[in-house]
């Protein structure tokens, strides 16, 4: 066979049994963004999401957590990311600046449709960003995920795989 062909054979495998079709994945990373609950009155409200985690992937410390945050904190986490690490950061939903004008009559960022869409957005973000091997490293996406409050004064560093 000529070397400078590629070789297009197909490589072989294991054929599939029962226990692997319906087994545990080997490496699964899970992050679902839940229970959004608007707080407060006036111009001290605002909305939080529960962030509930679940993986058997070894860098994370623990492989089931669930927090609180707010969308002030995942602007904060897409900050760190594009300040620190190597990934391209895909965007957050938008801050609907003109559902924030007031005596609309409507609800504007509290109404539950525009919560559920920004629900649904953050929780693309958080998957994309959390799938990516290199982000995966990072110290603020697994403070994020994990750490009840966050320490936004932290020291930015790479996480080491034990």
């Amino acid at each position: 066979m000529d070397k400078s062909v590629a070789d297009t054979r197909r490589l072989g495998c294991k054929r599939q049994d029962i226990s692997d079709a319906y087994g545990p994945p080997c490496n699964f990373l899970e992050i679902d963004v839940i229970n959004p609950e608007t707080i407060g009155v006036g111009r001290s409200r605002f909305t939080t999401y529960e962030v509930k985690l679940k993986t058997n992937l070894p860098i994370f410390q623990l492989k089931e957590s669930s927090v609180k945050r707010r969308y002030s904190d995942f602007e904060w986490l897409r900050a760190e990311l594009e300040r620190e690490s190597k990934v391209v950061v895909p965007p957050l939903p938008g801050k609907a600046l003109l559902r924030q004008i007031p005596f609309q009559g409507n609800d504007g960022i509290f109404d539950e449709d525009f919560i559920e869409g920004r629900r649904q957005g953050l929780e693309q973000f958080l998957n994309k960003v959390a799938g990516h091997p290199l982000a995966q490293n990072e110290r603020c996406l697994h403070m994020f995920l994990q750490d009840e409050m966050l320490d936004k004064n932290y020291t930015p560093s790479k996480i080491r795989q034990a």
